[in-house]
Formats: C-alpha cells, structure tokens, sequence
C-alpha cells in the first residue's frame, strides 16, 4: 500500500467516526469549552446541562429546502433535536439512517428534529434526505443565521453537531460529531422525563 492511500485511509476512518468542517472556524478567543477560536472538536463528545443551567429559549428560525417557514418557538413544549449537516459530509451520511429512526420512534411522544444545512443548494439537500428517507425539515441556512443564534451555548463549527433543546426550548444536550444513537436517544428520554415543574407553563 502506498503512503498516500494509506493516509487517505486513515482520513477517511477519522472522519467516519469525528466529524467534519464545511469550512474552516473563525478566529480568536476562545470557545465556551475554553479552546483556543478555531478549534474543531468533533469526537463524539457529550455534554448535557442541568435545568437550572440551561440558560434562555434558543430562536431558530428560517425556511427549509421546499422553502417552507420554520421555527422551533412553535414547537415550545415539545423535545427538540436540532443536527447540522451537509450531504458530503461521512458522519452525517452515517448518522443520517439513525435520526431518521428516531424522529419516527419518537413521532408520537413531542419529539421533533430539525436539520440544519449550511453548505449544500436545495437540489443536493433534497437528494440526500430522498437516499436516506429523512422524515423532517432541514433549515436552507446559507446565511448562518440558524448557527449563529445558536453560539454561545454551543460550538457548532464542528458538522455534524446534534443539539438537543428541552421542552421551554433550552439547551439542554449535545454531541459534537457522529451521534450514536444510544446516547441520543438516552437524551431525548432524560428531558421527556422531567418532572413538569422544569418545563414551560402552559399557555392560557
């Protein structure tokens, strides 16, 4: 084998278990994990937060590729899990059939999913969600709007990274690169389990 496969190789298999970039990250300071700007950690690391550190209701909001409106502060009340993605990208290829599960497992129990793409034009995004029989919308986020009111709770220079918002629209969880599904799902059933207490009033 020559060097130059065998490095490919070993490119490919980091990036089938990580995660990739669609671009690089910006700049200075440092992010809210305390590493250097343009750091990418996408390892399949986790991180979840208790309800009292969760902060304020994220606001994502835009259109997807059928260029229908969408936005998750509809969906207050309900477990939201937001995945950014792009279609070339191996560990969103990989992880694509398992979120596609759990949003149908989950359809039934206030659990929605949202992608959100920043890289790829209607026609690419749409024959990826057809391959792989995706059952929810993804944000067309070409301005990275739908990322940016997301900094600050999370880094999300790292693709894919799965968020997952509790039920008043909170931070509650994430994982940087490639999702396994065990732990996703772990997540998910964590905050549909919080007492009511923790979660938002209902509306009059």
């Amino acid at each position: 084998m020559s060097v130059r496969r065998g490095a490919a190789l070993v490119l490919a298999a980091v990036l089938a278990v990580g995660g990739c970039t669609s671009g690089s990250a910006a700049g200075g300071g440092r992010t809210e994990d305390g590493q250097p700007g343009g750091y990418i950690a996408a390892d399949g690391s986790t991180r979840t937060w208790a309800p009292d550190e969760r902060g304020e209701p994220v606001e994502v909001a835009g259109t997807d590729f059928t260029g229908a409106p969408v936005d998750v502060a509809q969906w207050r009340g309900d477990v939201v899990v937001l995945n950014t993605w792009y279609a070339a990208c191996p560990p969103c290829r990989a992880e694509a059939p398992e979120l596609a599960a759990i949003a149908g497992d989950y359809a039934d129990d206030g659990v929605r999913l949202l992608g959100i793409n920043g890289t790829d034009d209607a026609g690419a995004a749409e024959a990826f969600e057809r391959t792989f029989d995706i059952p929810y919308p993804s944000l067309a986020d070409t301005d990275g709007r739908a990322v940016a009111s997301l900094q600050g709770s999370v880094p999300l220079e790292a693709v894919p990274t799965t968020v997952v918002l509790d039920r008043q629209g909170r931070v509650a969880a994430r994982i940087l690169g490639l999702a396994d599904g065990s732990t996703l799902r772990a997540m998910v059933d964590d905050l549909l389990a919080e007492p009511a207490g923790d979660q938002e009033p209902e509306q009059a």
